[in-house]
């Protein structure tokens, strides 16, 4: 029988932290929702060689038996590091394991950065609601911030395969067109639809190549009561390409979760004028147009993979079955929003 997960986590954190002693994992808590790793939370106590008894609090992010969306943790790991100690709000990361041996899986140990809320139902109830302009500035500055960072400058370009800035358009969407060949249970008019107009219609050259967080939205960072943003999580999609791609993703229509508003949060002009004056870049009506569109169709695409995964047995959680559950219907209404003919 495997020990528990908390004596195998101490165990390899003891190997990992050589002046430690009496290393603990308590608390250990699962946190619900995110399909691409199981993640976890505890308290990490231990001993400094003087004897100090020390604390902190820990998120572990482990990679499931099938997971939503296929991605390299180590990309997700070096795009935390990149972006540390900068204008965009990210958890220090620790220690990452490609192996096994250790937790049965890969995974990485980072810090938690606790106190704040992710959810996004609570923003529009008090006290939120009062500060919900303050904090889509705060969100698209940031944007901006990811969009005119130097990917070469971060070190980036290492672990993340760079593309000319024409073909920007035509690799993301080949491969969640892909994704959709190969994953879909029964037809998608409204999708294949929406991706022959997307190739009748490319977009012009990315105007620089970017970090693209891949999944920045409304429900993916830490914020407060005051409208300040703590940290940006999930960059397990993050990769090079044209910046308008993140702020499509942003304009999404199914994370506006029903308000009129981009992402729930304030007008999408206002939201696009943050991005620009943060970012130095234009959003391009036209081009912002097609990247939101092509952002519908990889929503699509994840949900379907997500139910391709749960259909075939490769991953049973709940958390599998309920995003198309919920979402296949709501992103093709989003994706005819988006066409003008809804």
């Amino acid at each position: 029988m495997a020990a528990p997960l908390e004596s195998r986590i101490a165990a390899y954190v003891a190997g990992r932290m050589a002046e430690a002693r009496e290393v603990q994992a308590t608390g250990l808590t699962r946190i619900s929702g995110g399909a691409s790793r199981e993640t976890y939370r505890f308290t990490l106590a231990w001993r400094d060689a003087d004897g100090a008894a020390r604390e902190r609090k820990m998120i572990l992010r482990r990679d499931p038996p099938a997971s939503l969306i296929d991605t390299e943790r180590r990309i997700e790991f070096e795009a935390y590091r990149a972006f540390r100690g900068s204008a965009v709000p990210v958890p220090e990361m620790l220690w990452l394991e490609e192996g096994s041996d250790a937790l049965d899986h890969p995974f990485f140990i980072a810090e938690e950065i606790a106190g704040f809320q992710a959810a996004p139902a609570l923003l529009w109830t008090e006290p939120y609601l009062a500060t919900l302009e303050k904090l889509g500035a705060h969100k698209w500055t940031i944007l901006g911030e990811i969009a005119k960072a130097d990917p070469a400058g971060l070190g980036l370009t290492e672990v993340m395969i760079p593309v000319a800035l024409d073909a920007c358009w035509d690799r993301e969407l080949s491969y969640w067109e892909g994704v959709l060949d190969d994953d879909e249970a029964e037809p998608l008019p409204i999708t294949r639809a929406a991706i022959r107009w997307l190739r009748a219609n490319p977009p012009p050259p990315a105007q620089k190549l970017s970090v693209v967080h891949g999944d920045y939205r409304t429900g993916n960072f830490l914020f407060d009561e005051h409208g300040t943003i703590h940290g940006v999580l999930d960059w397990e999609m993050a990769h090079l390409g044209d910046p308008l791609e993140d702020l499509g993703w942003s304009f999404n229509p199914v994370w506006s979760f029903g308000r009129p508003e981009a992402g729930g949060l304030m007008p999408h002009d206002q939201a696009a004028a943050v991005w620009e004056q943060a970012s130095g870049l234009k959003a391009d009506p036209a081009a912002l147009h097609w990247w939101t569109l092509f952002n519908c169709v990889k929503g699509q695409a994840i949900w379907i993979s997500s139910a391709r995964a749960f259909i075939d047995g490769g991953n049973r959680e709940p958390i599998m079955v309920a995003p198309p559950w919920m979402l296949q219907n709501a992103q093709d209404r989003a994706t005819l929003k988006v066409m003008g003919r809804l």
